[in-house]
């Protein structure tokens, strides 16, 4: 039995889109395979990760946990919508200079889940920003240089 097809309407990285699609499909699985961005990632699907974190009408959020009807109307910004003109975004570039970057799977949802945190606390301490990326996991770095990086980039974004 074919499920019914919902249309929905939202912008993502600047762009409005409207596509119909099955209304138990996750934002995740939206944006991956209907639009073809592919920066943000599939890890645990159950909301523990963060590797597939998005900016959704400016709050940092697992698109595996929402589905795409409930973000009708959303702004949603991928990793792919944060740097501009060729330029990256302040965030990128304190990552590649504190060599928060190893593998790189968990980055794009550090650096959005980052970028949330500074716009709203331009001057976090570390334990905030501890606190801001609890809900990303990474295996590679220990997070000391994540930590660093997104101190760094609180100095590249004053200036």
């Amino acid at each position: 039995m074919r499920m019914r097809r919902v249309k929905v309407t939202l912008k993502i990285n600047g762009r409005v889109l409207s596509r119909e699609c099955e209304p138990a499909k996750t934002l995740l699985d939206f944006i991956r395979e209907d639009i073809g961005l592919k920066g943000t990632k599939r890890g645990c699907e159950i909301g523990e990760c963060g590797a597939c974190t998005v900016i959704m009408n400016g709050e940092a959020v697992n698109s595996c946990m929402v589905l795409v009807p409930q973000a009708e109307g959303a702004e949603i910004t991928t990793i792919e919508g944060v740097s501009g003109e060729g330029e990256l975004h302040p965030v990128q570039k304190a990552f590649m200079e504190k060599g928060a970057l190893q593998c790189g799977y968990c980055t794009p949802g550090m650096i959005l889940t980052a970028i949330c945190l500074l716009k709203g606390n331009p001057s976090p301490s570390r334990n905030e920003i501890r606190r801001a990326l609890a809900g990303n996991l990474c295996r590679c770095t220990g997070y000391r240089q994540i930590i660093d990086a997104v101190e760094y980039a609180a100095v590249l974004m004053k200036k």
